[in-house]
């Protein structure tokens, strides 16, 4: 059987990841301008104030977890009211150690490790269609063990190193998105894994995305009528089913084809095509170039 969020962390391949210290003491406030791609922070020690554009703002403590997919405008900060520093976050390359903000002696109110991931993919889009646009855990013990492993990694620059973080970094997506609130996602494949009777549907469908599948026949694997399987899996997952395979198709065709290791006719046949004239047309009606383009621009 397919396991769905297991299928979507590793079509973004997460390639590595850079993170610093953050710390704050007395009257403090720190502004990150717009980033675009996923960023993190946990708290190590004390709290801080967490205010996101367009988003209440979160006191986090200890322990706290934060994901924002996109990374928008944010503002991370102590009680106290401060003028922020401004920051860009594409001119602050990680590894540089503890920034501290504020008061510059003694013990810090807060300490954070904070960071973004990269992917070696175009399709770090796919995170953002997942998750809502703030991720929010508090207190998981397995997430800062995964995020102070990520920051022992990145800082010893061991051999094995980028293979290591890679696969810790797979491991935290795919633990947030486990305690994202399948009411707080949005329509999306982390919601629809949230009904269970849509969840096996999609588990059937990920795991063989090549069958020519009907939306009676996924129906009947989710042991439901045609209409009322179409309708919840429409409302949880955003697309109606054969709308939804249609563009898990599209996404891992485009994946084999940038890794090039694969004919156009083989991808075809791979994602559930019989013919590559068929696939073609449905690959450049949805991606907007046709595949063997599409493969040469890689």
């Amino acid at each position: 059987m397919g396991d769905p969020l297991s299928d979507v962390v590793q079509l973004l391949r997460p390639r590595s990841v850079f993170a610093n210290v953050i710390s704050g003491k007395g009257a403090w406030a720190v502004r990150y301008a717009d980033y675009g791609l996923p960023g993190f922070c946990i708290v190590l020690e004390g709290s801080a104030l967490l205010t996101v554009d367009g988003h209440a703002a979160i006191t986090l403590g200890a322990g706290d977890f934060v994901l924002l997919p996109t990374t928008p405008p944010f503002t991370l900060s102590g009680f106290a009211p401060a003028p922020p520093v401004f920051i860009d976050p594409d001119l602050v390359p990680g590894g540089r150690g503890e920034l501290r903000h504020g008061e510059q002696d003694g013990p810090a109110d807060m300490r954070s490790l904070g960071g973004a991931f990269l992917f070696d993919t175009k399709q770090a889009g796919l995170l953002a269609s997942l998750l809502p646009a703030v991720v929010h855990v508090r207190g998981s013990q397995r997430l800062m063990q995964l995020v102070q492993m990520v920051g022992e990694e990145y800082d010893a620059q061991q051999p094995g190193s980028d293979y290591l973080l890679s696969r810790l970094v797979e491991m935290l997506l795919v633990e947030a998105m486990r305690w994202t609130s399948v009411v707080d996602a949005p329509p999306g494949l982390l919601r629809g894994l949230g009904d269970e009777r849509v969840a096996k549907a999609l588990t059937r469908l990920h795991a063989d995305i090549a069958h020519p599948w009907t939306v009676a026949a996924l129906a009947e694997a989710a042991a439901l009528s045609r209409s009322t399987f179409f309708e919840r899996f429409s409302r949880a997952v955003g697309v109606a089913p054969m709308e939804y395979l249609l563009a898990w198709r599209m996404e891992i065709a485009k994946d084999l084809l940038r890794q090039g290791d694969m004919t156009v006719a083989e991808v075809a046949e791979r994602v559930g095509y019989g013919s590559t004239s068929t696939f073609s047309v449905a690959f450049s009606r949805c991606v907007g170039q046709p595949p063997s383009r599409y493969a040469s621009d890689r």
